[in-house]
């Protein structure tokens, strides 16, 4: 599977864009899915690039997470902004990446990124609760490259 057409279905892409808004719905934090064939960056390298390219990092509280997936290289990279990152243990989202790793490590992309972004969404209520008048800051839809 190399075409990120074929990576996921719109009733997938549906389901996904339903867990961002359910993840949503406790906290302050933003979480947006990439989804691109591949890159010639480092994994990480281009997951930071991307996070800049959608505007991620001008949240008011620095709380956006982008969930990138490199398909053809079969990769993926959960990356926080600075204000997560400056009040969580280094390991915080190991438990996030597991899910997710299981599943796609069986082919199950739509169930691994709708685990992994719920997960997401609990962890960051903790140290981001929803409070009242906050706002969508991004947008939900799954980002494309």
């Amino acid at each position: 599977m190399s075409k990120v057409e074929d990576f996921l279905t719109a009733d997938e892409e549906l389901s996904i864009i339903d867990a961002i808004r359910e993840a949503e719905k406790n906290t302050s934090g933003e979480i947006r899915v990439h989804i691109e064939r591949d890159t010639e960056l480092d994994a990480f390298d281009r997951a930071m690039e991307v996070f800049h390219l959608l505007k991620m990092d001008n949240t008011k509280l620095q709380n956006g997470v982008l969930i990138y997936v490199a398909v053809a290289a079969r990769t993926f990279v959960i990356y926080g902004d600075k204000g997560i990152n400056d009040v969580v243990p280094e390991n915080f989202w190991d438990s996030t990446k597991n899910v997710m790793q299981s599943h796609f490590k069986a082919n199950h992309f739509k169930q691994g990124l709708i685990d992994g972004i719920l997960k997401a969404g609990e962890q960051l209520q903790t140290h981001f609760p929803w409070l009242h008048g906050d706002k969508n800051e991004l947008p939900d839809e799954i980002s494309k490259g």
